[in-house]
């Protein structure tokens, strides 16, 4: 589809967003008396089928429309696989271990993927990873059969993992618009951050880390692995040289933080989306706004329905794509 084609898409697009949920609903939320409370809310937005009561069931059905509406829109979803990529890889560790057990627990796959379950199941199942997309089957034959030699389910995941974070990688830098590059950037930036500090934490190998790092433009991961290993000080000094010194004192308060960091730092990079009226952008922006709305009502849902202080479920929100 060419760029002027998507200005029908935009102009519908500019209309879901009025329905977009605001900082003031977010707070309402968190102010209800209860789990139910919510879920009232909730579906007074629209949200939900009106019968659900679930907050999983909820949520999910949020995500099928968005992705409905994407169908409808735009002739080739394909332009955004780079947001499906990681429900891909999800589910083929998922597959791997299922093959392994012999066992098949279908609420264990994410919907939305490029790429069907049960194509995966079969690909290993007949050990014919011709099946599989050409990105994917390296590393499903290298995790599955160091699955089967070692019983290191870990290792298995990291190989996984690190080839979710390259497919990602890949589809930004092959993308037209400068949104979807600028989201892979960061997705796999943030990704060996946490990889970096993680590892640092529990001691792991510079083996461990040339596996598991996925090299980017805004960080070198040599760098980066070097400093893990030296100690947490390091990797902060490290830090504080690239485009992600904001990040230190953020890390150095939890890795939620640094999670809620990375969110908000994707929906303030996006905002100006909501003035392109000709490009993808206003739909990819639509789609990681969703997205984030989805994940901060899983936030506010979980503490209600565990009784968490609402101070502490306030310091895991998100920032939302509309705030007015």
């Amino acid at each position: 589809m060419a760029e002027k084609q998507y200005t029908y898409a935009v102009a519908r697009i500019r209309t879901k967003e009025l329905s977009l949920l605001k900082s003031a609903f977010l707070e309402q939320l968190l102010a209800a008396k209860s789990y139910a409370e919510c879920i009232q809310l909730l579906s007074e937005k629209g949200w939900g089928d009106g019968t659900a009561t679930d907050a999983e069931q909820i949520l999910k059905g949020e995500q099928e429309k968005t992705w409905a509406l994407m169908e409808e829109l735009v002739d080739d979803v394909s332009v955004f696989d780079v947001f499906l990529y990681a429900n891909d890889y999800h589910n083929l560790k998922a597959a791997i271990k299922m093959v392994y057990l012999d066992t098949e627990r279908r609420e264990a796959f994410f919907s939305h993927g490029t790429v069907q379950p049960e194509t995966m199941l079969k690909a290993l199942r007949e050990q014919d990873y011709s099946l599989l997309p050409e990105a994917m089957r390296a590393p499903a034959k290298e995790a599955f059969d160091l699955l089967l030699h070692t019983r290191d389910g870990q290792l298995c995941d990291v190989i996984v993992d690190r080839a979710a974070l390259d497919a990602i990688y890949a589809a930004g830098k092959a993308a037209d618009h400068p949104i979807i590059r600028e989201y892979a950037e960061l997705t796999v930036a943030a990704a060996d951050i946490k990889i970096a500090v993680r590892a640092q934490k529990t001691g792991k190998s510079l083996d461990f880390l040339k596996r598991a790092l996925a090299p980017c433009d805004s960080l070198d991961v040599e760098q980066l692995a070097k400093a893990s290993l030296e100690g947490q000080d390091a990797v902060y000094s490290y830090l504080q040289r690239t485009a992600y010194a904001d990040a230190v004192p953020v890390l150095q308060e939890s890795p939620s933080a640094f999670e809620r960091w990375c969110d908000n730092l994707i929906i303030r990079d996006i905002r100006p989306q909501q003035y392109n009226p000709f490009t993808i952008g206003p739909l990819a922006a639509y789609i990681l706004a969703r997205e984030n709305e989805v994940k901060t009502v899983r936030i506010i849902l979980s503490g209600k329905w565990n009784h968490l202080r609402e101070e502490a479920v306030r310091d895991r929100m998100r920032e939302m794509y509309r705030n007015v």
